[in-house]
């Protein structure tokens, strides 16, 4: 609810203070007193473009700034908190500024704003009739929600959009599935060349890595077994062996030892000499039997070393790299199959959830139409009270092609204010009197529903006198029982239905 409302610089007004209280606020005057500059001072400050024609002349600026009592608008103060603003949890000031220069600025309780933030806020607080920009119910966003709100149905819509957020996130979820399965598919003869290929090797990294020294003595078998025949017979099996030679050598250092004890310590050391040999020399006996010269078994080795070395090659450059690649190809053609079953649980998903969007979307449709049709009616009855027998008023609802995060269907308020008209969207209505007179038609069926606390009626009683503004009076009081109103009129039949009475006077 407005509070105060202070208006400096602004057309022919200097400087103006307004402090307002609840119910109907009536502001009257002489024609061309500046009564509606009151009202344009507060569509300036609610986000109308700002033009340094509104300076008044001798001013180097226009400011207009508003208080708001915001208790009661829980909605207003969880976006005051999604904006950022750290404001009083009471009271919300907004403030305008536009310079002679051109140049404007916005405030939401003293924190710099943009106009854009700045109409948004308080068009949750304020909806001025007589001027189109500034009507929320001209809105079709608005008008769906009132005919939600109206029909009792908010939770319904509410599922609906929970519903459609979930389908929309559930078909973008396969749509990236579906990018990611064509990906792998377009690759995936690839990777099964490649699988196939790794696997036909049977790669084993242990025996495959002593192919080489296989190869080599495969190559050498020849060399191998003479040599070492050759070295069995020096060191061990020979008439003149190392191994007997060393054996005579020892017997000869025994018998000296006995004249020098000192020469035993040498003894151990022809000992171990002996053994080795000997050993040595039987070792090198049995591997030259056991050498075998295997020409078909080297040209395996040699076909086994060409492939790894291609895979190398291809895949390598380590046998390591090549199984590395493997696992890799083959956890992505399993990725592929599990995208394909992923693809078909997220299908059995997005099928249920659709079905349950289009049942909550039908069982709002049918809210809605029940409602369209009382709404109508109740406006209908209301119209010749308000100056406008033949007005005709309807809720068009029109279906769309599928569900969307507000239901089967768009709504639109639709008007006729004059015989033998087809009705047309209310933004459309020409004249301001009668838009006036239907938006107040509407606030009063609409009372208990709408979320805006404060009403501006401009231009209201244009054209109508008599029984009419009796009627238009009732149901300005009417609609003020539940909203803070505030009207521009010439007509004793409003003005003594006033809770306050601002009389507006210029002096020069």
């Amino acid at each position: 609810m407005l509070l105060e409302l202070r208006i400096q610089g602004y057309a022919v007004i200097d400087d103006l203070s307004l402090q307002v209280g609840p119910g109907l606020n009536v502001l009257t005057g002489e024609t061309g007193a500046g009564k509606s500059i009151v009202v344009g001072a507060l569509s300036l400050l609610l986000g109308e473009r700002a033009s340094p024609d509104v300076v008044r002349t001798g001013a180097d600026r226009a400011v207009v700034e508003a208080v708001f009592d915001i208790t009661e608008c829980p909605a207003l103060q969880a976006r005051l908190d999604e904006l950022g603003y750290d404001v009083d949890p009471d009271l919300l000031i907004l403030k305008r500024e536009v310079h002679a220069e051109g140049r404007s600025r916005a405030w939401v309780g003293g924190s710099p704003a943009t106009a854009t933030v700045v109409w948004e806020l308080g068009s949750a607080l304020v909806d001025l009739h007589g001027q189109h920009e500034h009507q929320t119910l001209v809105r079709r966003d608005e008008q769906r929600q009132v005919l939600d709100a109206y029909a009792e149905a908010q939770e319904l819509a509410a599922s609906v959009g929970h519903l459609h957020e979930g389908v929309r996130e559930l078909e973008e979820e396969r749509e990236r599935q579906e990018v990611r399965r064509r990906e792998l598919e377009a690759q995936a003869d690839f990777l099964r060349f490649q699988l196939d290929e790794i696997d036909a090797a049977g790669i084993d990294a242990e025996a495959d890595g002593g192919l080489d020294g296989e190869a080599r003595r495969l190559e050498h078998a020849r060399e191998l077994a003479e040599t070492s025949a050759r070295l069995h017979e020096l060191l061990y099996e020979g008439d003149d062996s190392v191994a007997e030679g060393l054996a005579e050598a020892r017997e000869m250092l025994a018998r000296v030892a006995g004249f020098d004890p000192s020469l035993a310590e040498h003894g151990v050391s022809l000992e171990e000499a002996y053994h080795r040999v000997v050993e040595a020399g039987r070792a090198l006996g049995d591997y030259a039997s056991e050498v075998e010269q295997d020409p078909g078994r080297l040209e395996e080795v040699r076909r086994r070393q060409d492939l790894l070395f291609r895979l190398r090659r291809k895949y390598g450059p380590e046998l390591t790299d090549v199984m590395e690649t493997g696992e890799r190809v083959r956890a992505e053609l399993d990725e592929l199959r599990g995208t394909e079953h992923d693809i078909e649980h997220l299908e059995v998903r997005l099928a249920e959830l659709q079905r349950r969007l289009v049942e909550e979307a039908q069982r709002l449709t049918a809210a809605r139409t029940e409602a369209s049709a009382r709404l109508a009616g109740e406006v209908m009855d209301v119209l010749p009270e308000l100056g406008m027998p033949g007005g005709v008023f309807e809720v068009g609802l029109d279906a769309l092609p599928r569900p969307g995060p507000h239901g089967g269907e768009s709504v639109e308020f639709r008007v006729a204010v004059n015989p033998g008209f087809e009705p047309r969207p209310l933004a459309r209505v020409a004249s301001g009197g009668e838009l006036s007179r239907i938006m107040l038609a509407l606030k009063s069926i609409l009372a208990r529903v709408d979320r805006v606390p404060t009403l501006v009626f401009d231009e209201i009683d244009a054209g109508i006198g008599g029984v009419v503004a009796t009627g238009v009076a009732e149901k300005l009081a009417q609609v003020a029982r539940l909203h803070q109103v505030f009207v521009i009129t010439h007509l004793p039949q409003l003005a003594s239905r006033a809770r306050a009475h601002l009389r507006v006077e210029k002096v020069e």
